[in-house]
């Protein structure tokens, strides 16, 4: 039996693949953290008298 390779429009389909997952990935990290940053309260400075 002849095995073929993979053709190359099925590897550029797996890595564009590939990359969209892992950018969507990394925005939902950036996102949360984000979030945590806006939503942790900032501690005032003592007020000077």
């Amino acid at each position: 039996m002849n095995k073929r390779k993979p053709d190359l429009l099925w590897i550029l389909a797996f890595i564009f693949g590939l990359g969209v997952v892992t950018t969507g990935y990394a925005q939902s990290l950036l996102e949360r953290k984000l979030d945590v940053a806006y939503q942790t309260p900032v501690e005032a400075a003592p007020q000077q008298r």
